[in-house]
């Protein structure tokens, strides 16, 4: 729902204010999923099929479409390079513990692919979007983390982006991950709003 100029108040003294939107509208909500959702496809079978690269440029290129659209990309910018900071440490761990094996796109071994990073990315033009009903409920964020990551993540394997080594406990590693990422990337994402149209104050 967005809100409008609030009614000018005829008083000379009056300020006229322009409020904040409260979140993203229905059509971006659903354009958000629609292209986040078709970029993360590219990427996992781009990766499984032998062309990391083309796949991490769709990534990209649903990220530019995403900072093109909202109202101020600078702060969405600085969020989207911050969760790929964030999912790059994470997914370092991932790699260092052996768990799971990826078919392409590791510059080197004890690196994660440079794919997953972007992914990463990715998700983080969901979060002023779709996901901002989380912010706030630390709690609840960490239950959807360690319970969805997990689950996005064994689909990627299903797709044959990834393979696990040793499936019980990198499913465990990406629980505990995620249940420390997502309420983390959400708190960012309460600093870092670029969908949010900021308040403005007009005196006289």
């Amino acid at each position: 729902m967005t809100a409008g100029a609030l009614p000018a108040v005829s008083a000379p003294t009056a300020r006229r204010r322009t409020a904040a939107r409260p979140g993203p509208t229905r059509v971006v909500q659903l354009a958000n999923f629609a292209v986040s959702q078709l970029a993360w496809f590219a990427v996992v079978l781009g990766a499984a099929h032998g062309h990391p690269l083309g796949g991490t440029l769709c990534a990209l290129a649903a990220i530019a479409w995403h900072l093109w659209v909202v109202p101020r990309p600078v702060p969405e910018l600085r969020l989207v390079l911050l969760a790929c900071v964030v999912g790059g440490a994470a997914e370092s761990v991932v790699v260092a513990l052996g768990h799971v094996a990826y078919p392409s796109g590791q510059p080197m071994a004890d690196w994660p692919p440079y794919w997953i990073v972007a992914l990463w990315g990715l998700f983080a033009i969901t979060l002023n979007v779709n996901l901002r009903w989380l912010r706030g409920r630390a709690w609840l964020s960490a239950f959807v983390g360690a319970v969805a990551g997990p689950a996005a993540f064994s689909a990627g394997v299903r797709l044959g982006g990834a393979q696990f080594v040793h499936p019980g406990p990198a499913l465990a590693t990406l629980a505990c991950l995620w249940a420390l990422a997502l309420p983390l990337l959400l708190w960012l994402s309460a600093r870092f709003d670029g969908v949010t149209r900021q308040e403005v104050h007009h005196g006289h």
